[in-house]
């Protein structure tokens, strides 16, 4: 589902002695962030506080959901739950290296990569740690986006995302998806092998057929659409989100806790085509969802309270996927851990929380989901920001 931020600040503590660590993993490459459709990084959808404070944070588990909180002074900073790891890429903005590096190795143990959203052309000191990838916006010109692209890639991250619209561009302006072909025959041609990634105007998961065709890029990244219906993954996205979608979702955001705030205005910009919830029952919908202060009053809209069971059949459904061979998906299943309080740094996932599941990298470890083009409940590539 879109993520948010969630607010309270979770309730274990870490038992002691510490659990033994696990091995290190295979690192994701290039080849991973080919041939998929990837959930992009949205203000208030998935945003969080400033870089320097998260470096701060002190990581908790829930010790009966197993959400993994990164905690400030007054609440959750960062929320995340193993089950995401294998398709989880941890977004950070700054113009920092140094600071950048220091929140990456906060958080890496629970995440499969680290994002960067500054275009900072300068070797990430994580690298040998985790994999990294960067995001830009398009320049005013071609030729200093090009210079700007060389730059970044000679650093070694993995994959290049580039938003088609240039810093001054709001949504409303349409990308320039002309300009990415050139970016990624220059890209390819550099003969590094990383992975081109479009981000701008895509409506889902068959239209990024159509951005991929025009642009060549390796990869197609969706924000808005995805806002709108969490579904477009799907080469089949669901009609009558309100009735259809909305329901589970709030059941599981209200089960692992989701600031109720957050949630409310994630669910206020779904927006999918009607086709059997007709004009009186969106505004009866509206008013109920306006009128609530929390989610004690939307049985109406969610029938009975079964987020627990809703939970475990995505995490089902998850685990049940084949792998794939990155044409198509291929997932991992990973354990839950619960970190010694006084450790900032936490230890690879080892177990001691519920849901504890085999984790395991397939031959082909990737970043999206189990049938073609089709992710978890929400996206594929989950990415929050700093």
């Amino acid at each position: 589902m879109l993520r948010a931020a969630m607010s309270r600040l979770s309730h274990s503590r870490s038992p002691s002695p510490r659990p033994p660590k696990r091995a290190k993993f295979a690192h994701l490459t290039p080849e991973d962030f080919k041939n998929g459709v990837f959930l992009a990084p949205m203000v208030r959808s998935g945003a969080h506080g400033r870089t320097r404070l998260f470096c701060t944070a002190q990581r908790s588990v829930d010790p009966t959901t197993g959400v993994i909180s990164y905690n400030g002074k007054s609440r959750a900073m960062f929320t995340t739950h193993p089950v995401e790891k294998p398709y989880l890429i941890y977004q950070i903005g700054s113009s920092d290296p140094e600071l950048a590096v220091q929140a990456a190795r906060v958080v890496m143990n629970d995440v499969s990569g680290i994002d960067l959203n500054c275009g900072c052309p300068k070797p990430f000191s994580t690298h040998a740690e985790i994999t990294v990838s960067a995001k830009i916006r398009l320049l005013p010109s071609q030729e200093d986006t090009l210079k700007l692209v060389e730059r970044i890639v000679n650093t070694g991250i993995s994959a290049l995302t580039v938003h088609c619209r240039t810093r001054n561009m709001r949504d409303r302006d349409a990308a320039l998806v002309e300009r990415l072909r050139e970016i990624v025959d220059f890209v390819h041609g550099m003969g590094k092998g990383i992975a081109v990634i479009e981000n701008g105007d895509c409506t889902g998961a068959e239209d990024a057929k159509r951005i991929r065709d025009i642009t060549g890029a390796d990869s197609v990244m969706i924000a808005r659409a995805a806002e709108a219906n969490p579904t477009c993954f799907s080469a089949n996205p669901l009609d009558d989100v309100e009735k259809t979608f909305t329901p589970a979702y709030l059941r599981v955001a209200r089960y692992l806790d989701n600031n109720w705030g957050l949630t409310k205005f994630c669910v206020s910009q779904f927006k999918a085509k009607h086709v059997d919830f007709g004009k009186p029952a969106q505004k009866h919908y509206r008013q109920v969802l306006n009128s609530t202060k929390g989610f004690d009053g939307l049985e109406e809209i969610v029938g009975a309270w079964t987020g627990e069971e809703d939970f475990k059949e995505i995490v089902e459904a998850i685990e049940s996927r084949p792998p794939r061979l990155h044409e198509v998906a291929t997932t991992a299943s990973p354990s839950l851990v619960v970190t010694p309080s006084d450790t900032t740094n936490p230890e690879p996932p080892s177990s001691g929380a519920p849901l504890a599941l085999a984790l395991h990298r397939l031959d082909h470890p990737v970043l999206t989901g189990g049938d073609p083009l089709t992710p978890t409940p929400g996206g594929d590539l989950f990415v929050v920001t700093a």
